[in-house]
């Protein structure tokens, strides 16, 4: 397998911590996203929106999409179970990263930390902010009832969701105003071949370019 990947990119970091999960070797190819490299004829044959990561197989077929790749990777494992209720709840969670996490705790982060924020109005940055405060209230209220997103194990949904939100600071949002939030993102940095560590846009000096 190749992931295509660029390392400040939580959702690319999404798919590399499943692998490690998993003991899964891989063959990993950085794609220079704000140098344009997305957007060559050759890696749109990958991915068509020209984003990262994207997954490829041997046979030349590909899958793109952070949650996809990790419904992908988990199945036939703990992080997926068999059971088509659970299942379900998982993908509710999936569904809710790619909805609201990525519109705000996520888009908000990106914005600061690669300083689009100063050509954003301030209701935009306002609205986003709301939003986000928002989400991990949700996620807060969800986390005091169960260990887990899905319930009492460790999925995928958790993966998915802890990508951004375990980072909700660098959005500016208050992470101790959540304490079931807190606990969660103890419980999943606890688990077996965690890997936790986060690139910095500043790494790439591209970053500060739009997509």
């Amino acid at each position: 397998m190749i992931l295509y990947d660029y390392l400040p990119s939580q959702n690319a970091w999404k798919v590399r911590l499943l692998l490690s999960h998993l003991e899964q070797s891989y063959e990993q190819r950085f794609v220079s996203i704000f140098e344009g490299e997305g957007q060559r004829a050759d890696y749109l044959a990958i991915n068509p929106t020209g984003s990262v990561p994207a997954l490829q197989f041997g046979t030349g077929e590909a899958i793109a999409e952070s949650n996809a790749i990790l419904a992908y990777l988990a199945h036939g494992t703990e992080y997926l179970p068999s059971d088509g209720v659970q299942q379900a709840k998982i993908l509710q969670w999936l569904f809710f990263e790619s909805d609201y996490v990525q519109s705000s705790v996520a888009t908000l982060r990106y914005w600061k930390l690669t300083g689009k924020d100063v050509s954003r109005s301030e209701n935009l940055l306002s609205s986003k902010l709301d939003a986000s405060n928002k989400v991990m209230s949700l996620l807060n209220a969800r986390l005091s009832d169960c260990a887990f997103l899905a319930g009492s194990d460790y999925t995928i949904a958790d993966i998915s969701v802890f990508a951004y939100t375990h980072l909700c600071e660098d959005a500016g949002v208050d992470l101790n105003k959540f304490d079931s939030v807190q606990r969660w993102i103890e419980a999943v940095k606890s688990q077996p071949r965690f890997s936790g560590e986060v690139f910095s846009y500043s790494t790439d000096k591209y970053s500060c370019r739009e997509l």
